[in-house]
């Protein structure tokens, strides 16, 4: 029975999670909407009676809401999990022995959104640590690998189009803290 208790806790911490990345993504889309749409629509003109009408002038040319990010971005959060975007990868860190992400996945895979949404494919990879049992470890680095891919598809992402792809040494290099990671890639 405590197995039913720990799955039921489990799905809804994930539960939670999702319901905490759609409220950030719907809260970043109404204010860029609000933001947008207030600011480039035309101002109501008031008009005296006796004035003649003024031929409205043209908007200004829309502002494209996805930017090009070029710069290394890092979100740590106190657990140990954090998030690094860099040269067209994303980094999701994860705590030992969790899958848990950190806060901020749904802005670190704009990039990759947008890479999918311009016809290319999004490749998911799980890496582990060298420490403890190497069968958990790679259950483990499995586990992570498909929650990055449930968060891509809640944002919309076809399944299709997210791959999930077993690296060829799935121990990585470096710190422990650096090898408990999952990899998001584009490819063509």
């Amino acid at each position: 029975m405590p197995a039913n208790d720990e799955d039921s806790q489990q799905r809804f911490a994930l539960g939670f999670l999702f319901a905490l990345i759609a409220l950030v993504v719907f809260t970043v889309v109404g204010v860029t909407v609000y933001k947008y749409g207030i600011a480039h629509a035309p101002a109501p003109v008031a008009m005296a009676p006796a004035a003649p009408a003024v031929p409205a002038t043209p908007a200004a040319p829309a502002v494209p809401a996805m930017a090009v990010v070029s710069e290394t971005v890092v979100a740590v959060v106190p657990e140990g999990a954090s998030i690094q975007v860099g040269n067209g990868v994303v980094n999701f860190y994860f705590a030992t022995g969790s899958a848990d992400l950190a806060p901020g996945a749904a802005e670190a895979l704009a990039t990759v959104i947008q890479g999918v949404q311009g016809g290319r494919k999004a490749v998911v990879s799980g890496f582990h640590d060298t420490t403890g049992d190497a069968a958990i470890n790679e259950q483990l680095a499995r586990k992570r690998a498909q929650m990055v891919q449930d968060v891509l598809v809640g944002l919309g992402v076809p399944a299709s189009k997210v791959e999930l792809r077993k690296p060829a040494v799935t121990t990585a290099s470096g710190s422990n803290a650096e090898a408990r990671r999952v990899e998001v890639r584009l490819v063509d």
